[in-house]
């Protein structure tokens, strides 16, 4: 029953933002940087009162860059497996996941409320991590960034994250004496940023039909890899991080969902902002969330 649930609020949303995507491409990039700039901090602000700020939520964030960080070191370290990581973008799209378009909606739909915090803290840190890393990759990748020049993107990057804005709003506005009143104004517009951010998904996807080689036979050979590592490894070795560590079955439960979203499309806008690598971008981001329909169930039923 709560997978049909999933399906119910997910694919309505996909499918209207693929025929929007399908007819009219560029809207998509149209309303996703005000959505990023303002809907997404807003959201998160919204969900992170909701669920509360608390120090679970701060090992729920410890646990993302712990678990992406040593993926990242195994596919640079291990040179099987950093042959067929050969890009950025392949980098990036293998540990970096739509936790926030798709993720926490995920959580929404299958876990108790409960566990929001947690998949909120795990959106946190790797928004957080891909805002920082990937432009230093791609500035790197060109030439652009040394010195003091990588530091001053570092902390922009920072800075300027929807999930570093929205974790900076939740703690002002707690701070508050009408938090309360704040918390049960935002929720509404929470849930409208999450609807939007899925049919921005959808969008994307009926907007890839349009990028030359998007899905190219080439292009996806060349993402399977990446594909396998974002789906499978990465929500596995998050599943025996949690175990090792003794969280909490909803804890881990709720981070191993979230691992195992599919590349965010962040990946995606980051090689649109740098010129580089946008049709392996797009195919991966199309190609995962496709998968991710049938893994993301398929995960919930292991865990349960």
């Amino acid at each position: 029953m709560l997978i049909l649930r999933l399906f119910s609020q997910l694919l309505p949303l996909l499918a209207v933002g693929y025929l929007i995507g399908r007819f009219k491409p560029g809207f998509a990039r149209q309303i996703a940087l005000p959505l990023i700039n303002f809907g997404v901090p807003v959201s998160l602000m919204g969900l992170l009162l909701k669920s509360g700020l608390d120090w679970l939520l701060f090992q729920a964030l410890a646990m993302a860059l712990l678990t992406i960080g040593l993926l990242i070191a195994l596919i640079r370290i291990v040179p099987d497996i950093r042959k067929h990581i050969g890009s950025r973008s392949l980098l990036l799209g293998s540990v970096f996941g739509n936790s926030g378009y798709l993720g926490i909606p995920v959580a929404l739909a299958l876990l108790p409320s409960q566990s929001l915090s947690f998949s909120i803290g795990y959106d946190l840190g790797a928004t957080l991590l891909v805002w920082s890393l990937g432009p230093m990759l791609f500035a790197n990748a060109s030439g652009q960034s040394k010195g003091k020049s990588a530091w001053k993107n570092l902390f922009k990057a920072l800075t300027s994250s929807p999930a570093s804005k929205g974790l900076v709003g939740a703690l002002i506005i707690q701070l508050t004496p009408w938090s309360g009143q704040i918390t049960s104004t935002l929720w509404l517009p929470s849930i409208i940023v999450i609807f939007l951010a899925l049919m921005i998904v959808g969008m994307r996807l009926g907007a890839f039909e349009h990028i030359e080689g998007a899905s190219n036979r080439n292009l996806r050979l060349l993402v399977q890899p990446s594909l396998f590592i974002k789906l499978i490894i990465l929500p596995a070795l998050m599943l025996a991080i949690g175990r090792i560590f003794g969280l909490s079955d909803l804890m881990c439960n709720a981070l191993v969902l979230q691992a195992a979203a599919p590349t965010a499309i962040s990946v995606l806008l980051l090689a649109e902002a740098n010129g580089q690598e946008q049709k392996v971008a797009a195919s991966l981001v199309a190609l995962s969330t496709l998968i991710a329909l049938v893994t993301i169930p398929i995960w919930f039923l292991f865990l349960t």
